[in-house]
């Protein structure tokens, strides 16, 4: 299969090597990791031991084919950018699947793309950046896939099979719109308070009132969720945070990699997307929209 990489940082990177090793994988990305990529190959260490030598390029302009699968991993407030940019490489049966963070990416994707080509995913690796041309995977997780008609199409199982023959579990998901919910939820109680505390994961349930506060926050997540339509249990959404916390004990969020880095953070389409939903539906929302708020101040003008 020929695939294009957009947004080639930690989980992109993870996902091109590993797919690199079957298929055809352009990484499209930005200098210095780029360039390390192209010099000397795209180390992965961790849970995943990996040098791969997989064509990487800084412009999407110099992608030299028509891509089968275009796995879309820009952070969230790139999205609509980069789905401009990628509409010129799509053909009639390529596929557009978006496996990032936040509530927002379909519908800023379906601005520039037809609906028929977009996918949705979920991923619950972990991994960040050691240096320019190397990567470490922290976590291994599971990955969902899904139609936004939620049915369980042919190419849909085709996409499954590569993945799962690149070592990437993978299951198909007949409700990915939930997956994704299930996913902010998590990131919703876990990232904020890590970045704003500058704390591994792990510490957020060594600390009884940060133990709490995990807990009220997946509660309050949840209750917007569900005046969506999305029905998930306040109980299981906390069993399940803990749950992710624990398997990421000494890792360091993603939001708080932004915020060491002095980059801008994705609290927009994560707390800030379920402020905007609660608002709509007048429910309130005063721990999201505190973590919204110290995020925020903290984010690169």
């Amino acid at each position: 299969m020929n695939i294009v990489v957009f947004g080639s940082g930690a989980i992109g990177s993870l996902f091109g090597a590993l797919l690199a090793k079957q298929n055809k994988v352009v990484l499209v990305g930005r200098a210095p990791h780029i360039t390390c990529i192209q010099q000397k190959g795209l180390i992965i260490n961790g849970k995943t031991r990996l040098t791969m030598r997989v064509s990487a390029v800084e412009s999407i302009k110099e992608v030299s084919f028509s891509p089968d699968l275009i796995l879309l991993t820009v952070k969230s407030y790139d999205t609509e950018t980069a789905s401009s940019q990628i509409r010129p490489l799509l053909y009639n049966r390529t596929m557009v699947v978006s496996l990032q963070n936040g509530l927002d990416n379909i519908e800023k994707i379906e601005q520039n793309i037809e609906k028929k080509h977009i996918l949705a995913g979920v991923t619950t690796h972990g991994a960040f950046f050691s240096k320019p041309g190397t990567i470490t995977h922290t976590g291994i997780g599971k990955t969902f896939i899904g139609e936004l008609d939620v049915s369980r199409s042919k190419r849909l199982a085709s996409l499954s099979q590569i993945f799962n023959q690149a070592g990437i579990e993978t299951q198909i998901s007949t409700e990915i719109i939930r997956e994704i919910w299930r996913k902010v939820i998590i990131n919703s109680s876990i990232n904020p308070l890590t970045a704003f505390l500058r704390c591994k994961n792990g510490y957020l349930l060594e600390n009884p009132l940060l133990e709490k506060t995990v807990e009220s926050i997946c509660k309050e997540s949840s209750l917007i969720a569900s005046s969506e339509g999305i029905l998930v249990s306040p109980l299981e959404m906390i069993r399940k945070t803990k749950e992710v916390i624990q398997d990421t004990n000494p890792n360091y969020s993603s939001m708080l990699q932004s915020i060491q880095q002095g980059k801008k953070t994705e609290i927009d389409s994560i707390n800030g997307a379920l402020l905007r939903i609660g608002s709509k539906h007048k429910i309130a929302t005063p721990l999201n929209r505190i973590l919204f708020e110290l995020i925020t101040s903290l984010n690169p003008s």
